[in-house]
């Protein structure tokens, strides 16, 4: 169950190389700009989800630069044998302890539907959990993004991490290459 949490959260702590103003998860996104790099495009928002959350064991967060990904009303659902259902502040304050062993996690394949101002992002993912080669995993992100006419922001974000029962069909992977 929490190792549904690793992949999502993950995708939101922190770990690149500029430290944010502020890194307090409870940070409302309107306390801190977002880089407009990250937020001007599709491809800006997810660019920024992953780089957010690869980090060192031990090294510092960027939740408040991953704060700025969202729209304030934010829902961030785990699926797996139970589904857990976070605000910003609750996902972080509930990753937090997972994200101390060091996380990397990178996008692999995806699917982009638009619609005028909306968008559903398939998203799937590898992801290592703890130190050296770490332990390795892979998902799908599922995420709702609307533009404002300014910038995109991301309003739920739901994922499940593969398993046995469960396994990421070939449409959902990148093309095999002969």
């Amino acid at each position: 169950m929490r190792t549904h949490l690793v992949s999502c959260l993950l995708l939101l702590a922190s770990g690149c190389t500029h430290a944010p103003p502020r890194d307090d998860p409870a940070t409302p996104s309107s306390a801190v700009a977002a880089r407009p790099e990250d937020v001007a495009t599709i491809d800006g928002v997810m660019r920024a989800f992953y780089e957010v959350v690869n980090v060192a064991p031990e090294a510092p967060r960027q939740w408040a630069r991953d704060r700025t990904l969202y729209s304030p009303w934010i829902h961030f659902v785990a699926i797996g044998k139970e589904v857990e259902v976070f605000d910003h502040a609750r996902f972080a304050a509930a990753t937090e302890p997972l994200l101390r062993a060091g996380f990397r996690e990178w996008e692999v394949h995806r699917t982009v539907r638009r619609y005028g101002n909306i968008a559903h992002v398939q998203s799937t993912y590898e992801s290592r959990t703890g130190p050296g080669e770490g332990t390795p995993g892979r998902g799908v992100n599922y995420l709702q993004l609307y533009f404002d006419g300014t910038r995109w922001w991301v309003t739920s974000a739901v994922w499940q991490t593969e398993d046995a029962a469960h396994p990421i069909p070939p449409e959902l992977l990148p093309p095999s290459r002969p």
